[in-house]
C-alpha cells in the first residue's frame, strides 16, 4: 500500500465515526463570504508566503513534535506570512481540528485547512473550524471535484486545488478552479522536483493564482518559484525546523529584493 493510500483510508475511517457522533445539522456554520487568499496573494509586497503549521510528515518524520500552533503562527505572522495552512490530518501529520479553531483565534488572515478531503463531511467541518480556504487534491477526487469545489464555494470558502502532472492541471483549469497549487512532491513516492511548478504553470491561466507547494527551503527557492511562473508559496518543513521561524518566514518574503 502506497502513503498516499494509507494515509485516505485513514481518513476515510476518521470521517465515518465523526458524522456518526456529529451529523452535519448539528455544525454551527456561517455561511457567509470568508477571508480571500487570492486577494491578499494578490496584494503582497514581497513574496506571498503561506506559512504551514504542522508537527510532523510521512516524508520528514517528526518536525516539531509538541509545538504550540498559537506561538507557531503568531511568529509566522509576525515574519510577513499573508496566510497560514493549518494541518489538521491526525495520524500521519500529528495535525488536529481544533488546532485551526485555535488559530482562528489570534488572526484576521486567511486560514487553508489542509488534510486530504474525500467526503463531503470534510468541507463542513472545514466551515464550522473557521477556514477560509480548503485544500482539494485532484489526485484523490478526479471526477468529484467540481461537485467539491462548488459546495466549498456554496460555504463561502475558496478551494486550493492541487495538481501533480499536466492531466490534473488541465482537469484543474476545465472544472474552473481560481486558486490553483502545484505540489512539488510525488504523492506516491514523496520525492520532490522543484522543477514540476516550472513544468505545469504555462498550463495554467494568467488569471489564475498559483501557488508552489513542497520542499521550497530556501529565499533562493522561493524566488525560483516566482520566477518559474508561481505567485505565492507554500513552505511548512523549513519553517517549523527553523530555530527562529518568524526570521525564516520573513527572509522567503524578502527574497524577491
Amino acid at each position: 500500500m502506497s502513503v498516499l493510500a494509507g494515509i485516505l483510508e485513514e481518513v476515510q475511517t476518521g470521517v465515518r465515526l465523526r458524522a456518526s457522533r456529529k451529523p452535519v445539522e448539528q455544525m454551527r456554520i456561517a455561511r457567509g463570504r470568508k477571508r480571500s487568499l487570492i486577494d491578499v496573494i494578490g496584494r503582497a509586497s514581497g513574496i506571498p508566503v503561506i506559512a504551514e503549521i504542522k508537527r510532523a510528515s510521512p516524508s520528514a518524520g517528526d518536525i516539531r513534535p509538541g509545538a504550540d500552533v498559537s506561538e507557531v503562527a503568531r511568529a509566522m505572522l509576525r515574519g510577513g506570512a499573508v496566510s497560514l495552512s493549518v494541518l489538521t490530518e491526525q495520524k500521519y501529520f500529528k495535525g488536529d481540528p481544533n488546532f485551526l479553531r485555535k488559530v482562528r483565534k489570534i488572526t484576521e488572515a486567511p486560514l487553508l485547512c489542509k488534510d486530504f478531503v474525500v467526503d463531503e463531511y470534510q468541507i463542513y467541518e472545514a466551515a464550522e473550524l473557521g477556514a477560509d480556504v480548503l485544500l482539494l487534491i485532484v489526485k484523490v477526487l478526479r471526477g468529484e471535484l467540481r461537485r467539491f469545489m462548488r459546495l466549498v464555494g456554496e460555504l463561502g470558502m475558496e478551494s486550493l486545488v492541487e495538481v501533480t502532472n499536466e492531466e490534473e492541471a488541465k482537469l484543474a483549469v476545465s472544472e474552473g478552479a481560481k486558486l490553483v497549487g502545484v505540489n512539488n512532491r510525488d504523492l506516491e513516492t514523496l520525492k520532490v522536483n522543484l522543477n514540476r511548478t516550472a513544468r505545469l504553470a504555462p498550463l495554467i491561466p494568467d488569471d489564475t493564482t498559483l501557488v508552489s507547494e513542497s520542499g521550497i527551503r530556501t529565499p533562493e527557492d522561493a524566488k525560483k518559484m516566482l520566477d518559474s511562473g508561481a505567485d505565492a508559496v507554500l513552505v511548512g518543513t523549513a519553517l517549523m525546523r527553523a530555530d527562529d521561524i518568524e526570521q525564516k518566514v520573513r527572509s522567503l518574503v524578502n527574497a524577491g529584493g
